[in-house]
């Protein structure tokens, strides 16, 4: 089973499940992202919608993807603003998006699922306009050198999806060879413990063009 078989199976119960990572990258795209304005976004890895909710709330116009059909349908499920289009997606292919058409793209708990960030961090840069933010939120490089990764229970026990680390040099790097310059960079502990390894990385990036 590849990853997006697994994330159409795990569909059926994910929302459900308790899930500390999930709940917390929604809390970090709430403080981080800040809408001054109604703003253009592209949502990468929308899923079951957790963030879609929230976002669309404040958007001017949302694209809400994921590459996962059974997670786009309980998305559609939930959600019906007339300012969100669902849609089939994979970023480890060429956007088939319009040019500077976003003012924001958020990309959640996806990265750790994706062997060359390069690649994504161009892909952004190009329908990004000009001064356009990428956020990313991600299970903390910490934790996965400690063995942490997505992983849910099917009938036969616990299966673990494929997923690579990315030191937070590495997200700079891309960031700097795709002309992105750094906004912010936060850690997320469970309940604010910071004596502990936090659970999650934030990383927000502005276009340069």
């Amino acid at each position: 089973m590849n990853n997006q078989q697994a994330y159409n199976v795990w569909a059926d119960n994910y929302d459900a499940v308790n899930n500390k990572t999930r709940d917390l990258e929604a809390t970090a795209l709430r403080a981080s992202v800040l809408f001054l304005e109604p703003l253009d976004v592209l949502e990468i890895g929308c899923g079951t919608g957790k963030n879609t909710e929230w976002l669309v709330s404040k958007a001017k116009n949302l694209v809400a993807a994921d590459f996962s059909k059974e997670m786009l349908a309980k998305a559609k499920g939930k959600i019906t603003n007339k300012n969100v289009e669902f849609r089939q997606f994979d970023l480890r292919n060429e956007w088939n998006f319009t040019v500077n058409q976003f003012d924001l793209v958020t990309c959640s708990l996806v990265l750790e699922h994706i062997e060359k960030i390069d690649f994504v961090f161009g892909q952004a840069n190009k329908v990004l306009r000009a001064g356009g933010l990428f956020y990313i939120g991600e299970l903390h490089p910490f934790k996965q050198y400690q063995g942490s990764k997505a992983r849910f229970e099917i009938d036969s026990g616990v299966f673990e999806l494929e997923c690579f680390v990315h030191h937070v040099s590495e997200f700079f790097a891309a960031a700097k060879a795709n002309n992105f310059e750094s906004v912010d960079l936060r850690e997320w502990f469970d309940d604010n413990d910071e004596s502990q390894i936090p659970r999650l990385l934030s990383l927000i990036f502005r276009t340069k063009k």
